[in-house]
């Protein structure tokens, strides 16, 4: 089907569901284009929360789609495809929190909402990278168990100057991984007259040499800062980035920066999904009135 009669259709079955599509700032840029909502982590959860349509198609990965889900238990929230997870968020696993409770046992655990729902519920309080640092300075305890990304871990602790203690000792996104120093040097030389702005789930000494550490949505907020960028994230945050800023430059750090994950969903996944009711998340009950309480927790505080 041509692009523009998969348009068409999309929206003719969304009207149809009184359905509306979600996208994160990482989504193909056609993907990005189709989208209702989009946002990062935090802004997408928000607007969950606030929807009055009968279906959610999420164009994200999965743990996004499962936290829409448990948001709005009575409506229907449809993953476009099954390939669409997150090898950071699968790396935690919940056997990885009750070992640090063990050691830690009155440390509050701050699980970043890259994480499934069954580790949600072990959480007291979820947090983004737009948000974590303002959640663990607000909690009152100096130690914080935090899961899973390490980088993002080190981020607060030198933010806050508690202890964070990072489970598992090895998370990351394998993404933001991909920056080093050399590319910050690089970036440098090749567009002089631009600052940088870094992802706190880049490594410490990414972040040591950036202009900015900040959130895709903090990028977004922070943009008109300056006339030009090097964006030390997933690439497809250049597009979003120009489209919502024409009049700046925005260059990506790394042309090979991409998430396997998030390009797992196409326009054609998104028609499929709206077409065939497919496929509909579905989170234990048990499950997700624990990790609710994380969440809202993180709305409340942040």
């Amino acid at each position: 089907m041509k692009m523009e009669r998969l348009v068409e259709e999309i929206l003719r079955l969304k009207g149809e569901r009184n359905a509306i599509i979600m996208a994160h700032n990482y989504q193909l840029p056609e993907v990005q284009d189709i989208a209702d909502f989009l946002g990062d982590s935090l802004e997408l959860a928000r607007k969950a929360v606030k929807t009055d349509a009968d279906v959610i198609v999420f164009a994200g990965v999965d743990f996004m789609a499962e936290t829409a889900k448990i948001l709005n238990p009575g409506k229907t929230v449809l993953l476009p495809s099954r390939r669409a997870t997150c090898a950071m968020a699968n790396m935690l696993k919940v056997e990885h929190i009750l070992e640090a409770k063990e050691q830690y046992p009155d440390a509050p655990v701050v699980l970043y909402v890259n994480t499934t729902a069954e580790t949600k519920a072990y959480a007291d309080v979820t947090v983004t990278s737009a948000n974590a640092v303002k959640i663990v300075e607000k909690l009152d305890s100096d130690v914080v168990i935090f899961g899973p990304d390490k980088n993002l871990a080190s981020y607060v602790a030198r933010q806050t100057g508690k202890k964070v203690i990072p489970v598992p000792e090895y998370g990351h996104c394998y993404v933001h991984r991909k920056f080093t120093v050399e590319d910050v040097e690089r970036a440098r030389e090749l567009y002089p007259n631009a600052k940088l702005m870094v992802h706190p789930e880049c490594a410490p000494e990414v972040q040591e040499r950036a202009d900015i550490i900040v959130s895709t949505g903090g990028m977004i907020r922070r943009a008109p800062e300056h006339d030009e960028w090097v964006v030390f994230t997933e690439r497809e945050m250049v597009y979003r980035l120009q489209t919502l800023h024409p009049e700046i430059k925005f260059h990506p750090a790394k042309d090979d920066a991409t998430c396997i994950g998030m390009k797992a969903i196409t326009l054609n996944h998104i028609y499929e999904s709206l077409r065939d009711m497919k496929y509909a998340v579905e989170v234990p009950n048990e499950i997700a009135e624990k990790a609710r309480k994380a969440i809202e927790r993180m709305l409340e505080l942040s």
